[in-house]
């Protein structure tokens, strides 16, 4: 449970100092000395701040080190109270800092992979390619050649950072017991939500386990490249895996540009995403310029594969119909969507959400149909719900700043590069993959188990109906109603179960007979299983067409 007090120890006062001199420092000092108490008002504005002081406060957090850092982008996902100038500034938030010395990473090395740094490796660069705020990345090669790069954690940080998480914690638990504002925005639960995140990067089996998962889901994209892991090399604080040579793509040469096939390379790029996001639910959620490289053979690599995000099915449907409303110009669309997206607050004020986010997409559609940002779009659509009082889950800023980054990068791949003209030559496709993912055999039995448990539970129901009509205690309310036409609605009833019975087992059939392999196929499935299946899915759309068809008619 969240601490309601602070624990003022002497070994936190330095950081209780630091953070309060920042939220006087940028206009927030109204959260410490005059925060309101739980039964003062809240003002419904979201605190205004400055925009001059934006990029300073990104350059102080990371000044500060990791923790800051990764509160500030988590904090840039918070539409609903970090204002849009702050929100893009924290989103942009870098973590270069100076190497740590090579005798610190021999030791480090030596100790987590249980073996001598001369011993594990043949050669291996005392100068490292990337310094970072959790750690450095040096090249190397293995006693059997290999090439690698070897990612190593800074000495301390899981100790600095921890300190932060728990003086953080303190403070967030402080403001969401005595101020109104904590209650509404619930500090607490994004301090955990850091710790959460933090725990994950700081594992590099995590990390290991990350490439592996994007290396399988991105095989077919033969222009996008993940290093692969080394296993035996690798640890808790220590990552060893493919070294990749090539350029930053925001930083490529003249000559670079010229050779590359930079159309194909955005495109392959953009649908790889697309393909993460809508298809598989699992992402590389750090795109930014600075962690993709184009290699000397012209393909596109993704490193720093710490952070990654995971959406639901639900979720990706409705970000599929945004998205090709957004790149449509479908203004009422895009609004009805994203309403459905989100929780209503009390607050909410429809007429005015629908308003602006029609007015947003109409405006970014009219103004130049090829240059549309779909990120920015996404972001700020987050943003007007925040301000009208529509509660929209996080993963919806989250993924808009991901598709943000991937537009950068796409035009810096290609000037003339569009988002928008991307989505909707691969919208097609996208749908038929999920439709595949639907009639898979895991989801077909998932459908068939709900249809036993149906059929389970309706001889039971069924028979307690016919218990209490034995009994003469089923009751049934019935006003000037006509026993023929009583009889017949009954009658209409009893037809529908029975039809729904007989597809129920059909479908349940077929799931089972997925499994059997009769060397007849269809599709790649079972062609028994198969035919069944579609039996049952005319027999339901019949039904449905019936019962739209004939129940529906006004009665005479």
């Amino acid at each position: 449970m969240p601490a309601t007090t602070l624990s003022l120890r002497p070994s936190h006062l330095k950081r209780y100092h630091t953070l309060i001199r920042l939220l006087a420092k940028y206009g927030l000092s109204d959260l410490v000395k005059n925060a309101p108490l739980i039964d003062d008002p809240l003002p419904q504005q979201p605190i205004q701040l400055v925009p001059a002081k934006a990029t300073e406060l990104a350059r102080d957090l990371e000044v500060l080190g990791p923790a800051f850092i990764k509160l500030g982008q988590l904090l840039s996902t918070r539409a609903d109270f970090i204002a849009p100038v702050y929100a893009d500034a924290l989103s942009r938030l870098q973590n270069q800092v100076e190497p740590f010395p090579f005798e610190q990473v021999e030791a480090i090395v030596s100790v987590e992979l249980g073996v001598r740094l001369s011993k594990a490796f043949a050669e291996f660069d005392s100068t490292p390619i990337a310094a970072a705020s959790l750690g450095q990345v040096h090249r190397a090669v293995l006693r059997n050649g290999q090439v690698v790069a070897v990612k190593v954690q800074r000495p301390g940080v899981r100790e600095s950072i921890a300190e932060d998480l728990e003086v953080f914690a303190e403070v967030a638990g402080f403001l969401d017991a005595h101020t109104e504002l904590g209650r509404r925005y619930e500090f607490s639960k994004i301090v955990e939500q850091l710790r959460i995140s933090l725990i994950h990067e700081l594992d590099y089996r995590q990390e290991a386990e990350n490439l592996k998962l994007m290396r399988k889901q991105l095989e077919e994209f033969k222009l996008i490249v993940i290093p692969a892991p080394v296993d035996h090399y690798t640890s808790g604080r220590v990552l060893t895996m493919d070294h990749i040579s090539g350029q930053k793509v925001t930083s490529l040469s003249g000559l670079t540009q010229m050779d590359i096939d930079g159309p194909a390379l955005a495109e392959e790029f953009f649908r790889a995403y697309l393909h993460q996001i809508l298809n598989v639910g699992l992402f590389h959620a750090d795109p930014h310029p600075g962690n993709v490289f184009v290699t000397n053979d012209h393909r596109i690599a993704l490193i720093d594969l710490g952070m990654v995000a995971r959406i639901g099915p639900q979720m990706q449907d409705h970000l599929i119909k945004l998205l090709l409303a957004i790149s449509e110009g479908q203004s009422e669309r895009a609004a009805e969507v994203a309403e459905r997206m989100g929780t209503p607050k009390d607050t909410f004020k429809a007429a005015a959400f629908r308003e602006r986010i029609g007015a947003l997409v109409s405006e970014q559609y009219s103004a130049s149909l090829n240059r549309i940002l779909v990120g920015r779009v996404v972001v700020q659509v987050a943003q007007i719900s925040a301000e009208t009082g529509l509660s929209v889950p996080g993963e919806l800023t989250m993924l808009g700043k991901t598709l943000l980054n991937l537009d950068r990068v796409g035009m810096a791949l290609w000037p003339e590069f569009s988002p928008n003209e991307s989505i909707r030559r691969n919208v097609a496709d996208i749908m038929h993959r999920k439709t595949l993912q639907s009639l898979s055999p895991a989801n077909l039995l998932g459908t068939a188990m709900e249809a036993k448990e149906l059929l389970e539970r309706l001889p039971s129901r069924l028979n307690a109906i016919l218990t209490h009509l034995a009994e003469n205690r089923l009751r049934v309310d019935l006003r000037a109603v006509d026993e023929g036409e009583f009889i017949s609605g009954l009658q209409k009833i009893a037809n529908r179960i029975t039809q729904g019975l007989i597809f129920a087992g059909l479908t349940v059939s077929a799931a089972l007979m997925m499994r059997v392999d009769t060397g007849f196929k269809i599709f790649g499935y079972s062609g028994l299983a198969f035919l069944f299946f579609i039996i049952a899915a005319i027999g339901a759309m019949w039904v449905a067409i019936e019962i739209m068809l004939h129940d529906r008619r006004p009665r005479k």
